[in-house]
């Protein structure tokens, strides 16, 4: 055993707050924390907006392809509406528009066909009842096994790419879209045991700046504070940037889509790999800025983050100084406090489209399902 191994397994003496098994539905935050009257407030308040600025078609920023109107259908849906409800039938059909025969959910011309039916497979699965979108759902899923590198395509378990998925065809893959492809498994009821999941998390582990028997890739050992980066593949990809050593830099969102997609692998919470990530959040934890990328991605961060804690079952989580959070009533101030009067969400960093209302306030409701305060 290596020394960064021994290491990782020593970092469960130092984290103040260990995982507990997957949680059953969405924990409730701190009743004595949270105002339920304004959680609520702020939630019917975010869906008038998108009500509003729904396209005729039952899109959402239409130009962008389906991913949006996805994104923004699934997160009303988590919030107590069903397909039923007029405004969710509408983009529905849209979506319903976008089924391929091959089973992918995408734009013909889209360059980011795995991505826009990984959200689109979620969706159909939430809104999913009597078996009406069984056989959308068993496409979309064939979709993107068949898509994923080390599937069909010959591509070595040694090869930095396998296991991971991209935004569609030979495109390098990366921690974020393997993360969607992970999560879509999870919404078609593909568990730990799924050969696709497990391959995944081949990519997933060689994405997490820790050596393991499964990550011996030249970065593993360049920037090894057990936090998460972009893609391991060809030269490496994170947009933190490089230490030094050539070492690329972990950031807030991609060590938690790491620690939830290990989660949704089956991953322990004594694993190596767990607890040096829970390490790494718990020394960044902020709810200011996205660690490492400043404003960039904040909406995305946010929902990675009240994702994967949710999904690990950690009712609370330690800063660098021991102190332990509630995270989700933190999460949800942190997010009240940034609504716009009209309802929506958006970033004044306009990087990866969260200068889009409709995507960020998609990512802000998301985010609020997995902190529902009791009532």
């Amino acid at each position: 055993m290596s020394r960064s191994i021994m290491a990782a397994a020593m970092v469960a003496l130092v984290v103040c707050c260990s995982i507990l098994p997957p949680a059953n539905g969405h924990q409730a935050a701190s009743a004595s924390a949270v105002d339920r009257a304004d959680y609520d407030a702020a939630v019917a308040k975010a869906i008038s907006f998108l009500r509003t600025a729904q396209g005729s078609d039952g899109s959402y920023s239409g130009k962008s392809g389906p991913g949006f109107t996805a994104l923004v259908t699934t997160a009303i849906l988590r919030h107590g509406r069903t397909a039923d409800d007029p405004v969710v039938a509408k983009s529905l059909k849209n979506l319903e528009g976008f089924v391929q025969s091959n089973g992918g959910i995408y734009a013909p011309d889209s360059r980011i066909k795995t991505y826009e039916t990984a959200l689109g497979l979620v969706c159909f699965a939430a809104a999913n009842r009597d078996g009406k979108f069984d056989k959308v759902i068993a496409g979309a899923e064939k979709f993107l096994k068949d898509g994923q590198f080390g599937a069909t395509d010959g591509t070595a378990k040694s090869d930095p790419n396998y296991g991971g998925a991209g935004y569609g065809g030979n495109t390098r893959p990366d921690l974020s879209n393997t993360s969607f492809l992970l999560e879509a498994l999870q919404a078609a009821g593909r568990g730990p045991e799924d050969e696709a999941v497990q391959r995944a998390l081949v990519f997933v582990s060689r994405c997490q700046n820790l050596e393991s028997e499964i990550n011996t890739t030249k970065f593993a050992t360049k920037n090894p504070d057990g936090g998460f980066f972009y893609s391991p593949a060809g030269d490496g990809s994170s947009p933190a940037g490089k230490n030094d050593q050539g070492g690329l830099r972990s950031y807030g969102s991609m060590t938690y889509a790491g620690l939830k997609s290990m989660v949704f692998a089956g991953v322990k919470p004594d694993d190596p790999r767990v607890q040096a990530a829970l390490k790494w959040l718990s020394e960044h934890y902020t709810l200011e800025e996205n660690p490492g990328l400043g404003q960039a991605g904040l909406y995305y961060y946010y929902h990675l983050m009240g994702k994967a804690l949710d999904a690990a079952g950690q009712p609370t989580i330690a800063d660098a100084k021991a102190a332990q959070h509630d995270w989700r009533a933190e999460l949800i101030a942190a997010i009240l406090k940034r609504q716009q009067p009209d309802g929506s969400w958006v970033n004044a960093d306009r990087r990866w489209m969260e200068g889009d209302p409709n995507l960020s306030t998609a990512f802000a409701l998301l985010t609020l399902a997995y902190c529902r305060p009791a009532k």
